[in-house]
């Protein structure tokens, strides 16, 4: 059983439709991370670039998934507007070992938590602070602070180290995200 079916048994959900965006810098590990998520059967082996978005939908027991993995390519950012009205949950991804972008990925985050079709929602969002297998990956903790995600008071949020090729941490943002209450699925 994928994340995902754990999730929907979780929150017990009725066939409802999800709307998750998946965002990040290119390279950060958005792909990867959705894959890992999805069930077993329906993960691929072979993980491109992002061109643009695309949308993964899959079903669950319980839930309807429709995931928009958007490129995090500087000039495809623009685009993530476009889904902010649909979201009904965030996940946001940052590479934990490039710490010159870190700058560049608080700039986006600042960007869209301004966002009026961000700004006055309770949006969950959930960060994974991904490639912690790296040698050079700044632990949660530190990207937390380089983000200052302590200055978020109007959203539930929570950051995972992660290591998207192993899987590791998906699950604790997924326990994470089944204990949130989800006012706008309900």
């Amino acid at each position: 059983m994928g994340l995902f079916d754990k999730l929907a048994g979780w929150l017990g959900l009725k066939k409802k439709e999800v709307h998750v965006l998946c965002l990040g810098l290119d390279n950060s590990g958005k792909t990867t991370i959705i894959n890992k998520l999805k069930p077993s059967n329906a993960q691929t082996q072979d993980i491109v670039p992002t061109i643009g978005f695309s949308i993964e939908k899959f079903k669950t027991s319980s839930l309807s998934f429709t995931v928009f993995d958007m490129s995090g390519q500087g000039r495809y950012r623009n685009l993530w507007e476009h889904y902010y009205k649909e979201g009904q949950a965030i996940i946001f991804v940052i590479d934990s070992s490039d710490k010159l972008r870190m700058v560049v990925a608080k700039e986006e985050l600042d960007t869209l938590l301004n966002h009026p079709d961000i700004k006055h929602r309770r949006l969950p969002i959930l960060f994974f602070a991904n490639k912690m297998d790296l040698r050079d990956a700044i632990s949660s903790v530190k990207v937390s602070q380089l983000l200052s995600l302590e200055n978020i008071k109007d959203k539930p949020w929570h950051i995972c180290a992660s290591d998207a090729l192993k899987g590791e941490g998906l699950q604790e943002g997924v326990d994470w995200l089944q204990g949130i209450s989800f006012v706008v699925l309900l």
